[in-house]
């Protein structure tokens, strides 16, 4: 038997039950969930640049160190 767990959103320390929510409030969590996406996109990215930075200042600072 598979037990199926009722879709959620806490906002707030409040969570709310999605199949309870009108249509409006709805498309509201969507824009929401597709907002959170993004913001996480973007953080992943800032860390790949941050990484990329620290490594052409390390190359740098080994050029450097040549002359």
């Amino acid at each position: 038997m598979t037990e199926t767990k009722a879709a959620t959103i806490t906002i707030d320390d409040k969570t709310y039950d999605l199949a309870d929510l009108t249509e409006a409030a709805r498309a509201h969590v969507a824009n929401i969930q597709f907002v959170d996406a993004q913001i996480q996109q973007l953080n992943n990215e800032w860390a790949v640049c941050d990484t990329a930075r620290m490594a052409y200042e390390a190359a740098f600072k080994r050029e450097l160190a040549k002359t």
